[in-house]
């Protein structure tokens, strides 16, 4: 499997191809009525996505849990799941599969915040700072 940074990266990018492509559609037709869809799968996708990976290649210690792979998981998934669901919701007014992909995303936010304070709060650091090596 690769990197989770490159492999969070990669997957944003592949959204933000289909969320401008679909935005040059829906402009070409003059029909915005699927805006929302196209919105979501550009800040699950593209932002937050490549937002994730930018935090795993910053902080590598990020990458050593099981967490990384459970948050590649439930963010990866959501940010095709949940815009598919809110296409389902205004094509045929059925929106149970957006509501049970929200919580999904909100399960990966839930997870990455975990590995945050893991890491940041109480993962062993491997080598002192300057300050604490002199203390």
């Amino acid at each position: 499997m690769p990197k989770i940074d490159v492999s969070f990266i990669l997957l944003s990018v592949l959204c933000l191809i289909v969320g401008i492509a679909m935005g040059i559609v829906m402009g070409a037709a003059h029909d915005f009525t699927f805006t929302p869809v196209h919105a979501h799968l550009n800040l699950l996708g593209w932002t937050s996505l490549a937002l994730f990976g930018l935090v795993y290649k910053s902080y590598p210690a990020l990458k050593n849990s099981w967490l990384a792979n459970t948050h590649l998981i439930l963010s990866g998934s959501t940010a095709v799941i949940f815009p598919v669901g809110i296409y389902v919701s205004i094509a045929h007014q059925n929106p149970a599969l957006a509501i049970a992909a929200s919580f999904v995303a909100l399960a990966g936010i839930l997870v990455f915040f975990a590995n945050l304070v893991r890491v940041f709060f109480f993962a062993e650091k491997a080598t002192p700072t300057a300050e604490e090596a002199l203390a």
